[in-house]
């Protein structure tokens, strides 16, 4: 991973939150645990790609990966990028389309999500699965609220 894009997630993200920043869990350990890698960020854009491995943990019986660990790491692109473009925010719903396994032997899978949508507090995310070759495995939908007073509980830390 190149450390400069990835401390630059993290910096945009501090900036973003300022003096509330200390109030959240950053990075958030289920981000740590599932392993993800920042690719590339363009804040203004809303968009963010992000790699995770195919590690052996995440497969499912049939030597794919489970579609709870695709799920997990479309929310663990989403929900950065949704701290990069707007006040604290949770996922409302998400909405997955699978269109093949994803295969055990690859390397790792890509992760792009992006903004498209923005009324008020309503916030509209899609993001794409997609094989390092470039091969589209998974799509989502996700709708976020924007909610006010949103931090981590102080036992969190």
């Amino acid at each position: 991973m190149d450390e400069s894009v990835g401390a630059s997630v993290s910096t945009l993200i501090e900036a973003t939150l300022g003096e509330d920043k200390e109030k959240f869990l950053l990075p958030p350990p289920v981000y740590e645990t599932i392993s993800a890698e920042v690719v590339e960020v363009d804040a203004e854009q809303g968009v963010l790609w992000l790699r995770f491995p195919m590690l052996r943990r995440y497969l499912n019986p049939y030597g794919t990966m489970q579609g709870g660990m695709i799920a997990a790491a479309i929310d663990n692109t989403i929900g950065p990028l949704s701290m990069l473009v707007a006040p604290p925010n949770v996922t409302r719903s998400m909405e997955l389309e699978y269109f093949k396994p994803v295969p055990g032997s690859l390397s790792h899978v890509l992760v792009c999500a992006k903004l498209t949508e923005r009324h008020k507090r309503r916030l509209v995310f899609e993001a794409s699965v997609q094989s390092p070759n470039g091969d589209e495995l998974a799509t989502a939908r996700a709708v976020h609220l924007v909610v006010a007073g949103l931090a981590a509980p102080p036992s969190a830390s």
